[in-house]
């Protein structure tokens, strides 16, 4: 025990909450390493641009673009405005992208946006199953029968 002018002190420090066992201080030890991993590596790699073209946008709304980089990647876009002067004026974007994954395997996406949304084709795509086939008699007897419907 320290002395302190001629006084013997015994000094007790507890901490309330503080797990005393070592697997406590282990886990915090496993937490900051986790973040330490996981933290960004310094600046990412910068990847050339081999080709470039862009026009637009142009007065009638118009434009398009493509590049290409160094590791592979492809994308052109062109688009215009549909319905000029209408409440129904919508911009139209159709195009495609290209990339290559890191096993090799080249993905190919093609799309149009517009008023319905975008609408992406890709053979890597899910597709929707197919409607079963007494749901498409079903929709097929609504189709042929529309007063039945508005009576309802």
């Amino acid at each position: 025990m320290p002395t302190f002018c001629g006084f013997r002190h015994r000094y007790d420090l507890r901490v309330e909450g503080v797990d005393k066992e070592p697997r406590g201080v282990i886990a915090l030890l496993c937490a900051l390493v986790a973040v330490a991993v996981a933290a960004p590596a310094g600046e990412p790699t910068q990847i050339p641009i081999l080709r470039q073209a862009l026009d637009g946008p142009n007065p009638d709304g118009s434009y398009n673009y493509q590049y290409e980089t160094a590791n592979g990647i492809q994308a052109q876009e062109e688009g215009h405005l549909n319905h000029v002067g209408t409440e129904q004026e919508a911009l139209e974007a159709r195009g495609s992208f290209s990339y290559t994954d890191n096993d090799g395997q080249v993905y190919q996406v093609s799309y149009v946006a517009n008023e319905n949304g975008f609408q992406p084709e890709g053979s890597h795509l899910p597709t929707a199953p197919p409607v079963p086939p007494l749901i498409q008699r079903a929709l097929r007897y609504i189709a042929e029968h529309p007063e039945e419907n508005e009576q309802q």
